[in-house]
């Protein structure tokens, strides 16, 4: 199956432009109706397979869980690409946040997109669209997360214009969400939990440690929904799914022949960038594209850039946003997850994973309480 990063339909990069809109009564992409104040909560590695399957350990989160309810989220199903989108309402071909981890022209070097802030990847230029915070004239904007994010690249890149204020646990989030827009005036949250992620990366989702987050999330919102002023929006929503890939569906990609044309490895085990040496020759790329896509077919599907970028993979891409992107691709098909040999970039001891384009990856939930509710 095929599928575009710009897909028709619901999209992760309606979701704070619609909100903004519905405060000033205007029409919008999710439909929302005339509101005062918003709070978006995202829930990092929520994906729709991932609620449906446990509804029972969220029973108010699955109260609003419909066919209608979930929307896509944009290649790659990563958190610094999707949180990127979701804040900017643009696509990664525009923002510029193409993975995991992508290479810096500039320095020649792979950098952590969540982490590897500095030098020549600099917050203000790096991501290269406004926010939604900075172009929401008369909106208050207030971003809420773990106090350890506030003063983090990334966290500069994607929140620019929101006040970030700290809280530590999925609780105090929430009731921290709730001060903020009890307020008088048009206001918008963004509140980030991490917490399931953490725990599928560590244990996978069939853990206790992942359940019991999603209880927390659940029980949270439970309360902060019979305190919701009727005036105000609350949305839940997440940047990708999971799913759990044991270790004996590690493919190594360092041991395929050719792979010493490979001068960076970037992505995400499941959707893995490939940068080659800078004296390999179209024709060189193209033929090795061509060969390890044979070889992988039907688990994994690998691609040029150019392919990729004509298949509309990241939306459209700007220039300068190309180089970063690799020179051939490599898409997880099956349940497998893609590794050069486990080295400090990407660490095998992770247990749930994502990236690629599965359903369990790409659709995410969007779910509607208080004034949203349809």
């Amino acid at each position: 199956m095929l599928v575009s990063g710009s897909d028709p339909g619901p999209h992760l990069d309606a979701v704070l432009p619609s909100s903004v809109a519905a405060m000033a009564g205007k029409p919008n992409r999710l439909g929302l109706p005339r509101i005062r104040a918003a709070i978006v909560v995202l829930v990092d590695g929520l994906g729709a397979a991932a609620l449906k399957e446990r509804s029972g350990h969220a029973r108010t989160l699955a109260s609003r869980m419909g066919s209608k309810d979930v929307i896509e989220t944009g290649a790659p199903t990563t958190t610094a690409a999707a949180l990127a989108t979701l804040t900017t309402g643009t696509l990664p071909g525009r923002h510029g946040i193409v993975g995991y981890s992508a290479l810096d022209p500039v320095a020649d070097r792979v950098v952590n997109q969540l982490t590897g802030w500095g030098g020549t990847v600099d917050p203000a230029t790096w991501q290269r669209m406004p926010t939604v915070f900075e172009t929401a004239t008369g909106v208050r904007s207030v971003a809420v997360g773990p106090a350890r994010f506030a003063s983090s690249g990334f966290s500069a890149a994607i929140l620019r214009g929101a006040e970030y204020v700290g809280a530590e646990d999925i609780q105090e989030r929430f009731d921290t969400a709730l001060r903020v827009v009890g307020k008088s005036g048009s206001t918008l949250v963004y509140l980030y939990v991490p917490e399931l992620d953490m725990a599928a990366h560590a244990v996978g989702l069939a853990s206790d440690r992942w359940i019991t987050a999603l209880e927390e999330v659940d029980s949270a919102l439970a309360d902060a929904l019979r305190r919701l002023r009727p005036d105000t929006a609350l949305l839940v929503t997440a940047d990708h799914g999971l799913i759990d890939v044991p270790a004996e569906r590690h493919v190594l990609i360092d041991e395929w022949d050719g792979f010493d044309a490979v001068r960076h490895v970037g992505g995400d085990p499941r959707l893995v960038h490939l940068y080659l040496d800078p004296g390999a020759s179209t024709e060189d790329r193209d033929a090795l594209a061509a060969r390890w896509a044979e070889d992988e077919a039907p688990r994994g599907r690998v691609l040029t850039r150019d392919q990729a970028i004509a298949d509309d993979w990241f939306g459209p891409v700007d220039p300068e946003v190309a180089p970063r992107i690799g020179d051939i691709l490599i898409e997880a098909r099956a349940e497998i997850a893609y590794y050069d040999g486990g080295g400090p970039s990407s660490p095998r001891s992770m247990v749930g994973q994502h990236g690629a384009w599965s359903d369990k990856e790409r659709r995410v939930p969007l779910l509607r309480f208080g004034a949203a509710q349809r």
